[in-house]
């Protein structure tokens, strides 16, 4: 029971009103002593009164007055003169006196608790003012083992009522937590177990229902990470599926290439100048398209194989790209254009940043055509101390705003109508193997910009 919420909370319940009631007693049990201490004086006074109605009384009765009254002797001052009404033998040597005339709460509550803890029974010198201005003080010897039993037994009481109050006060705390905290938060954790049995079941996602609003910002925080989750499950079969789907279509696909190829190398020995232009491109795309097959898609099948780095002639894959795009534009007004410094040779893969660039100036070729209207493509390279950067820049319509939130998101980020989102994915992934990064710089009516970003890192 201790080790649960509820337990430790009813538990730090008790002790902290018990905390409090003690800090209720120290002052409690200093008011009680100046209460008893105070009624002895008045009692005092009342026993002394009988002497100054009649000057003689006899032994016996003023014995019985004292002891009445439970003091040893009593001083009256009245008109400035100081009067010994009633008087006893005193058993002991008076311990102390003490003037409740003047005395503060700090030293009241002193005095008490050094009382509290005396168990050696002494004789006092109570001071105070009589009742009624009747006269200038009044002061009493007496015992103060009365006094002590009279507190020991009120501070027990108080102890008693405390404890009580204690126990009430955390066992309604501790239904109040079970009702309000701790069954919501058993409710949550019931639907985590529930959906980490079969979290492709969207059906035992959580529904917010709790009234408290923290718990059910929790539970809003659950049912949000629990929908993710499951979509990206969904993603992830999805991609799964689609693996062994293009393992088995990479297969046959690389046996016809291989075919094709075959035939390419006879078509080179043509003399035809238009074939002889067009058959090294015919060569290189063919060449590409088997590659490609023999390591599959990367979201297909596997991870997508390391890029094997050599010195790129930035310009020399540029112009091989615009050069396919060319060929596959039909009516499209669509231009080209590069801006690449002569000379400028970087680190990467060749095959791979093809298909990076292939994927960026095609997405943007396909969405000028889509508009209607003639657009621009340009690439720009630069090349800094630390890094080469390719700028893919088009005069499109922009983004959707759902192909921007799910940028390289497969099957989420697609631009188009029927596109998968695939193409950016992929390229993603490839410029992260190669320690760099592929980013959106601009979106909009205007055209939207990508940049590739490659550090050149300590690698030779």
């Amino acid at each position: 029971m201790f080790n649960t919420l509820s337990g430790r909370f009813l538990v730090l319940t008790i002790i902290f009103v018990m905390l409090a009631e003690v800090l209720i007693f120290v002052p409690s049990v200093a008011r009680f002593r100046e209460d008893f201490l105070l009624s002895r004086l008045e009692r005092a006074q009342i026993a002394s009164l009988s002497l100054l109605a009649d000057d003689m009384i006899d032994s016996d009765l003023e014995e019985e007055l004292l002891r009445t009254a439970e003091v040893f002797n009593v001083v009256l001052r009245r008109d400035e003169m100081r009067q010994l009404v009633l008087s006893s033998p005193i058993p002991q040597p008076i311990e102390a006196s003490f003037d409740l005339r003047d005395a503060g709460a700090g030293e009241l509550i002193r005095d008490a608790m050094l009382r509290l803890f005396e168990p050696e029974e002494q004789v006092i010198r109570v001071i105070g003012a009589p009742v009624k201005e009747a006269g200038l003080l009044i002061e009493i010897t007496m015992e103060t083992g009365g006094l002590r039993r009279a507190m020991i037994d009120y501070g027990l009481n108080i102890l008693w009522l405390s404890l009580v109050i204690s126990v009430v006060t955390a066992s309604l705390l501790f239904l109040a937590v079970r009702s309000f905290l701790v069954r919501p938060i058993k409710g949550v954790v019931g639907y985590m177990q529930a959906y980490a049995a079969a979290p492709e079941d969207a059906r035992r996602i959580i529904q917010p229902s709790a009234s408290v609003a923290e718990l059910r910002e929790a539970e809003e925080a659950l049912q949000s990470l629990q929908t993710e989750l499951t979509a990206a499950l969904r993603q992830k079969e999805h991609l799964a599926q689609l693996g062994g789907a293009v393992a088995k279509v990479s297969h046959d696909l690389r046996n016809i290439l291989t075919t094709a190829q075959l035939f390419t190398d006879r078509i080179e020995m043509s003399e035809d100048p238009s074939v002889q232009r067009m058959a090294p491109k015919l060569v290189n795309s063919i060449t590409r398209a088997v590659n490609l097959c023999e390591s599959t898609l990367a979201f297909g099948r596997a991870e997508e194989p390391p890029p094997r780095l050599a010195q790129v002639a930035l310009a020399e894959i540029v112009s091989d790209v615009i050069e396919g795009e060319r060929l596959a534009v039909g009516d499209e007004d669509v231009s080209y254009g590069e801006d690449i410094p002569a000379g400028l040779v970087l680190r990467a893969d060749p095959e791979q940043l093809y298909r990076v660039l292939a994927n960026l100036l095609r997405n943007a070729r396909q969405a000028i055509a889509a508009s209607g209207k003639p657009g621009e493509l340009l690439v720009a390279g630069r090349e800094t101390d630390d890094a080469w950067t390719i700028t893919v820049m088009d005069t499109g319509p922009g983004l959707p705003l759902k192909a921007r939130e799910h940028l390289f998101t497969p099957f989420q980020g697609g631009a188009r109508k029927g596109g998968s989102g695939l193409g950016l994915a992929i390229s993603a992934e490839l410029i992260r193997g190669h320690g760099g990064k592929l980013t959106l710089l601009k979106s909009d009516e205007s055209g939207t910009h990508f940049e590739i970003y490659l550090p050149k890192g300590d690698l030779t």
